[in-house]
């Protein structure tokens, strides 16, 4: 087994991160720009926190392009508000669309074909063709540097759920009907269609 420093090269880095942690999921962020118009972005690193409140989190790095934050993060520090959305089968073609660099206020629902809908406590618009929308409050952030590279942790709390009654099951998300695709490296993208059941051991589960 070769052993890596970590001091070196973000890139470096950057590749062992993406070519590990796999599949992850994909946060589908919508927010609202200083002159209204609307973002959108998707972000691999994105993770649940907590269930009482609901909190969720997801890590934007720093542009290598500029060495700036993202307009999202701008937009969220801002607005204090957002909407979390989630990349499918149906829809995975249109969201990598949304993660193209356009100029300030060009709108990515419109560059990628994506509906924007209004949201019902926040301003930001939810994705119509998202089966799945949080709205969410910022609840805070942590920076861990400022180069190129550097990310940070953007958590939410989750005020409002919106499910399409259509992935629904005995009362819970279908994973087979959700149908979700998340991100590996480079270009690998992953779907869920492939499954297995393992009984857990732990004494009290919330969902079997």
């Amino acid at each position: 087994m070769k052993t890596y420093q970590t001091n070196g090269a973000f890139a470096d880095n950057y590749k062992f991160l993406i070519g590990s942690i796999i599949p992850r999921p994909i946060a589908v962020i919508s927010t609202l720009n200083i002159d209204g118009t609307n973002n959108l972005a998707p972000f691999s690193f994105f993770t649940a926190v907590s269930a009482s409140p609901m909190i969720i989190a997801f890590s934007p790095m720093i542009r290598t392009s500029t060495g700036d934050f993202k307009d999202t993060v701008k937009n969220i520090l801002r607005e204090k508000e957002f909407v979390v959305n989630f990349c499918t089968e149906d829809n995975y073609s249109q969201v990598n669309l949304s993660s193209t660099e356009l100029p300030f206020g060009e709108d990515e629902f419109t560059f990628s074909g994506l509906t924007p809908i209004e949201s019902q406590l926040v301003k930001a618009r939810r994705m119509k063709e998202s089966p799945v929308h949080f709205e969410c409050h910022f609840r805070d952030m942590l920076c861990y540097g400022k180069n190129a590279g550097s990310g940070s942790i953007i958590t939410g709390e989750v005020k409002l759920v919106h499910v399409d009654e259509s992935i629904m099951k005995e009362g819970k998300i279908s994973t087979e009907l959700l149908k979700a695709v998340g991100r590996g490296a480079g270009n690998d993208w992953f779907k869920t269609d492939s499954r297995f059941e393992v009984e857990r051991l732990t004494k009290a589960q919330i969902q079997k």
